[in-house]
């Protein structure tokens, strides 16, 4: 800053040149910075499950889901509707709602300034995840159409998200970068239409009057974002005492999260043309005290929204931590001759494998297809029929939501392990047939300069793939 003497920086520990720092944090920090890392840390939480599960120490295993916690303060105890709290049930109905809030988050975030927000661009993908969810558990309920297993029509309707775009990330520029954000705005639909199922299909016992007493929390935070309350800690309380109230009203507690990530505010305090002024302002400044910083930090601070402050926060502790650790406490299948001979014939894992492989890959091609030939909007820019089926097909990596599903879907261990069984070879199905298809279908886009891309929207030569 002019007038100001120059700041003689140093490297963090991280960035400097210890053994340490250069052999083992400098290679995790560039792991962790790359897309798919989450879903790769998935997928070697599951196989640490299945291994352990299914070696000489799967005691242990057991022990751990099994291990109590007791939650209480002096003589009152909080349990789990009667019974004591488990490593497996704090991971699934506490640390997930933390996912679900993420979730929650990157909906509100691309209802408001993302994909979501111009109803043309986001037809499509909307269509498309419809079809995606409702042929699959169409499927599904042909084969199980009456009995214990009718339950689980609502597990292949999944798509995972970190799955789904990890694979689709690794394959790298193959792909149309609109086919990318193709299927991310089409997950996230998906996921709208997954929370839908699980508040109304899979929550049991409802306590109206706990329900009610979480509706007037969800209003004070509703006014409180309208009062323009930016504090997160005034927040984070209100959305505890949510969570709380929506457990005990029978309505599965992860829906408190999503709803807490829909009501915070996904627009900045100040605009973005403020923080030009707030630097601008400090580099003519001759002489600088800390309220002037103070009051700088405030403001660049508030020029990016609670929403996305959050989500920045959380994200890699959900994709890093949350996930992995719920795969691992979930994921641990015992795999024993006389199972896997049940699964063969089982119509809960047949028609979990074809609601994932074939019913997405049908639903979302399909529905993408029809929709555009109606004109109701154009296909993303590079993509055709083949594409449409890859990332159909990549959409059927159910896996995370698939199996939370699976686990409120049923109560009897016989039937949540077939499906379970049924999610995971589906989910290895859909991603290697998937990465085939877009691999053959190739990327046939030209990337183009900023001014020649808009030049050619100028004059008609070129129709964005939203529409605009």
């Amino acid at each position: 800053m002019a007038g100001h003497p120059d700041i003689t920086t140093r490297p963090t520990w991280i960035g400097g040149k210890s053994r340490l720092a250069r052999g083992v944090a400098q290679p995790v920090a560039r792991f962790l910075s790359i897309e798919a890392a989450g879903g790769i840390l998935l997928l070697l939480a599951t196989g640490v499950a299945l291994i352990w599960a299914n070696s000489p120490w799967h005691g242990s295993y057991e022990d751990l889901l099994h291990t109590e916690f007791v939650l209480g303060i002096g003589g009152w105890e909080f349990t789990e509707h009667g019974h004591p709290w488990t490593f497996e049930l704090l991971v699934n109905d506490a640390l997930m709602a933390v996912f679900f809030f993420v979730v929650g988050l990157e909906i509100k975030q691309e209802l408001v300034v993302g994909e979501l927000s111009d109803p043309r661009a986001a037809s499509l993908p909307a269509v498309a995840a419809l079809g995606g969810m409702v042929v699959p558990a169409g499927i599904y309920l042909m084969l199980n159409s009456s009995g214990s297993g009718s339950a689980g029509w609502g597990i292949p309707m999944a798509t995972d998200i970190a799955f789904a775009v990890g694979v689709v990330a690794l394959l790298g520029k193959r792909v149309p970068s609109s086919l990318k954000i193709f299927l991310l705005t089409l997950a996230i639909v998906d996921d709208i239409g997954a929370i839908a199922v699980i508040a109304i299909f899979y929550s049991e016992g409802i306590s109206f009057g706990w329900l009610a007493a979480a509706i007037v929390l969800m209003v004070v935070a509703a006014v409180m974002k309208r009062a323009r309350v930016w504090y997160i800690p005034a927040y984070v309380i209100v959305g505890v005492v949510i969570w709380f109230a929506t457990f005990q009203s029978g309505v599965h507690a992860t829906i408190a999260g999503v709803a807490m990530g829909l009501l915070c505010p996904a627009r900045p305090l100040h605009r973005q043309a403020r923080t030009a002024e707030v630097i601008d302002k400090l580099e003519r400044s001759s002489t600088l005290n800390a309220n002037a910083i103070r009051e700088a930090y405030f403001d660049l601070k508030e020029s990016v929204s609670v929403a996305e402050r959050l989500e920045t926060l959380l994200h890699p502790w959900t994709s890093y931590v949350v996930i992995p650790v719920f795969a691992l406490a979930n994921a641990g299948l015992v795999i024993t001759a006389d199972g896997l001979s049940d699964a063969a014939s089982s119509t809960v894992t047949l028609g979990v494998v074809l609601g994932l492989v074939v019913g997405k890959t049908i639903g979302v091609a399909g529905a993408t297809w029809i929709a555009a030939r109606l004109g109701l909007a154009p296909l993303p820019v590079g993509v055709r029929v083949l594409h449409l089926a890859g990332i159909g097909m990549i959409a059927g990596i159910g896996f995370t939501v698939a199996i939370f599903v699976g686990g409120l879907a049923f109560e009897d261990p016989t039937l949540a392990d077939q499906s379970l069984l049924g999610i995971l070879i589906a989910s290895v199905i859909a991603a290697i047939c998937g990465s085939v298809m877009l691999t053959a279908a190739g990327n046939n886009t030209i990337e183009v300069p900023a001014e020649e891309y808009d030049e050619m929207v100028d004059t008609g030569d070129l129709v964005p793939s939203g529409g605009d």
